[in-house]
């Protein structure tokens, strides 16, 4: 049997594989044929009785040679399960080809009888070998697993291959937006598509990516949310829309924060935010079945995910933690900057004379309200000075009828009580105009007088939401890192390839 020295890099292994193929092709057989039918995925073929006959695919994970017999284990989607390969069942020649020539990481069909051996190990009796797909680079570590975490993101498919908990991550991510979609869907709202690339980018207070269309022969932004778009649909007569898609934001990139990420935008007439807040509940009482267990171990602490969750008043808190009334910070729809300064000065809360009054605010409540939120709570009405697309509290101007939900001290949603005024919905963006200019705040939103135009043919009360799938998902699977959850974070270019 032809072997590769263990000591051979991956060059010389690249060769010795090739010359592997160049020996099948001589036998008259292709090692990379154009289809093949199984009859039974693995996890089926392993529900059947012994004597049954199938045909399973798989790439081959284990093999263990013992002379004139071969025991080997073929993997596929569904599950592992072992094959018993024997010179007199598949033929001198098929086994010397099979024995020499094929190693793990090769996709292979195998047809034969269920078996079960001594040990009760469900296994397939080969009567017939196909060769699917000849591999020429190893699998890593000898499929033991990637533990460098770059070279798991930078190379997923060998992270999914090698580690099965990576695939349980993206399947159960799978089944969790299936399940966002059929509450959407029960309650009679339609999936649709927004355009990626806008004329302006609005929606939310972030940095955009600017892109440039030749043709058009102008700047165009990437999308920083779907929310203006899925409004208009509102407008033009649906009882509810949403999107799960990609939105792009020029930040920063940490554990939290991919600059392409996935939400779910969802608007539906005659509802507010606390139908929003039902919404939150309903989603989480789904994952619950999907997980099979009402708690998650989620960095370092149990969260118990069964709903009903709890409202804490974000003015109430704010009173509680910094020993103001939240109103002495802010002045009718916008900030009383100078207040705002002097109470970050009295809590030691980091800030230059240049950080924007947004920001100051932000900090304040990360360091002194959100940072404790372990357990899912709805965190309700914030300040109108950052939220500018929703309706004010009834009698105070200064608020709005939003929440933030958080879990794991971590924000998954964000929901508004929809602002359908036009006249008061201008004026609020052209605070935030104000904003950009005065106090330099590049995240402040922008001006759309398309959407203000629109939203003068009338537009319904509704409850928005938005649901950060990424963050949800690093959640029910335990992960406090971003990129565990996205298939293929952006990372920096790696540096090897770069200069190829």
């Amino acid at each position: 049997m032809t072997t590769t020295p263990p000591n051979s890099g991956i060059n010389d292994i690249v060769t010795h594989n090739y010359s592997k193929i160049k020996a099948i092709r001589e036998k008259g057989i292709d090692p990379f044929p154009h289809r093949f039918k199984p009859t039974h995925k693995i996890a089926e073929a392993s529900k059947l009785p012994a004597d049954t006959q199938v045909i399973i695919a798989g790439r081959m994970m284990l093999m263990r040679v013992m002379g004139k017999a071969t025991f080997a284990h073929l993997k596929d989607g569904t599950g592992k399960m072992q094959i018993y390969v024997k010179k007199d069942a598949v033929g001198e020649e098929a086994y010397e080809l099979f024995r020499k020539q094929m190693a793990v990481g090769d996709f292979l069909g195998v047809e034969g009888k269920l078996f079960l051996t001594h040990t009760g190990e469900l296994t397939v009796n080969a009567e017939k070998i196909t060769v699917l797909s000849k591999a020429v680079r190893p699998l890593p570590e000898k499929f033991h697993g990637l533990t460098d975490a770059e070279a798991r993101y930078r190379e997923r498919y060998l992270d999914l291959i090698s580690n099965d908990e990576t695939r349980a991550i993206f399947v159960r991510r799978a089944q969790i937006v299936a399940a966002i979609r059929d509450v959407l869907n029960g309650r009679g709202c339609l999936e649709v598509e927004t355009p990626v690339l806008c004329a302006q980018a609005g929606g939310a207070n972030a940095r955009p990516f600017i892109t440039f269309h030749n043709a058009y022969r102008y700047e165009l932004y990437m999308r920083i949310a779907t929310e203006l778009p899925l409004k208009k649909l509102l407008i033009g007569g649906f009882d509810g829309a949403y999107e799960i898609g990609r939105v792009f934001r020029n930040e920063g990139v940490d554990t939290r924060h991919n600059p392409e990420f996935t939400t779910l935008e969802a608007y539906i007439a005659y509802s507010d935010y606390n139908g929003m807040a039902e919404f939150v509940e309903s989603v989480f009482e789904r994952c619950i079945k999907i997980l099979g267990s009402e708690t998650i171990e989620y960095n370092g602490n149990t969260i118990n995910l069964k709903p009903p969750f709890k409202r804490l008043s974000l003015p109430d808190s704010w009173k509680e933690k910094t020993g103001e009334d939240i109103h002495e910070v802010l002045k009718g729809k916008g900030f009383n900057r100078e207040n705002l300064l002097k109470l970050a000065k009295k809590l030691h809360v980091e800030c230059a004379s240049d950080t924007t009054s947004a920001k100051i605010f932000d900090r304040i409540m990360d360091e002194k309200i959100l940072g404790a939120l372990v357990q899912p709570t709805f965190v309700m009405d914030y300040p109108t000075a950052i939220t500018p697309l929703a309706k004010c509290k009834t009698g105070d101007e200064s608020l709005v009828e939003r929440f933030e939900f958080f879990a794991g001290t971590e924000e998954i949603a964000n929901a508004y009580s929809e602002l359908n005024d036009p006249e008061d919905q201008k004026s609020r963006l052209v605070e935030q105009l104000r904003q950009q200019k005065e106090e330099n705040n590049g995240e402040a939103d922008i001006l759309d007088k398309d959407f203000i135009e629109a939203m003068e043919y009338g537009m319904p009360p509704m409850g928005g939401i938005g649901i950060g799938i990424d963050r949800l998902c690093m959640l029910m699977n335990g992960k406090p890192s971003i990129r565990e959850v996205i298939l293929f974070p952006l990372l920096r270019p790696d540096t090897d390839t770069a200069k190829q």
